[in-house]
């Protein structure tokens, strides 16, 4: 009954659930902070501290268990599914890295300084609005790669 295949899946859906589940109350959190943007500095250092403690380790955890489930499981590592998943992830994460970090910290500067009405405010504002449905969009891909797993 207890494998380490199954062990291995149950902390990988978990971390899947985690990681998504932290990342989709973004959305949330910024919709109830225009609405009274008061707390948008809370609002933004709220999300800041998800995706730094919470989603990004998930994260983390998701791709070492999924890699070795592939080796537990002895899926060729070269399967389209898997090479495409890794492909996204890899997207995701620099993005992540490379544009959502840096967004969101300038965001949480300008809010600190009382600058929410600059243009400089409403283009990031912007941005950070195109981020969530984006990430969501490649994070559905992947999703779609692991339940499917499609092959040419």
């Amino acid at each position: 009954m207890f494998s380490l295949y199954v062990v291995l899946k149950f902390i990988h859906v978990l971390s899947a659930i985690t990681a998504v589940g932290a990342n989709i109350t973004y959305g949330v959190w910024n919709a109830r902070s225009q609405a009274d943007p008061a707390h948008l500095g809370f609002t933004l250092k709220g999300i800041k501290f998800l995706d730094d403690r919470i989603a990004n380790p998930a994260y983390g955890v998701l791709l070492l268990t999924g890699l070795v489930m592939v080796f537990v499981n002895r899926w060729p590592i070269t399967s389209l599914w898997i090479i495409l998943a890794l492909v996204l992830f890899a997207i995701l994460g620099v993005l992540a890295v490379a544009v959502y970090t840096p967004l969101l910290r300038d965001l949480i500067k300008l809010v600190d300084a009382g600058d929410t009405s600059s243009p400089e405010f409403s283009r990031l504002s912007g941005r950070n609005r195109i981020m969530g449905p984006a990430f969501g969009v490649i994070v559905v891909l992947i999703l779609v790669m692991m339940v499917f797993k499609p092959t040419l």
